[in-house]
């Protein structure tokens, strides 16, 4: 059984950072990749970025590139959301998913097995 669990998120003002923690647990894990997807009230779930586990390759929506960073570290199996100047559209639950087989489209939700509970980011103006 693999659990995600997100943590980091809540209110800060526009300009500022956040950094999002999304911890693994399960027997031997190991996710072909680790995405970050974000929800705004009445919006669907919407691809932030993903990281591959083995070579670490990223990819970023547009609409965060620049501003958003992810990173991992494997010994702990967690993944990281670094957010930069932060825009009141960030505001969103943000949820952590994990892909255990290839997955050639990090953007495909439907790709990921398991995901997170969430966390809420609130950005205001």
């Amino acid at each position: 059984q693999v659990q995600l669990v997100e943590s980091g998120g809540g209110l800060v003002q526009a300009g500022g950072s956040l950094r999002l923690s999304c911890a693994a647990s399960g027997r031997a894990f190991s996710p072909y990749a680790m995405g970050w997807f974000r929800q705004a009230p009445g919006k669907e779930r919407d691809f932030v970025g993903a990281i591959k586990r083995s070579d670490g390759k990223i990819e970023y929506a547009d609409s965060v590139k620049g501003r958003f960073t992810i990173s991992r570290d494997n010994t702990k199996n967690t993944v990281y959301l670094q957010m930069n100047s932060l825009k009141p559209d960030d505001t969103a639950v943000y949820y952590c998913a994990a892909a255990m087989n290839t997955l050639y489209v990090f953007r495909w939700k439907q790709g990921y097995q398991y995901w997170g509970q969430g966390t809420q980011v609130t950005v205001s103006s």
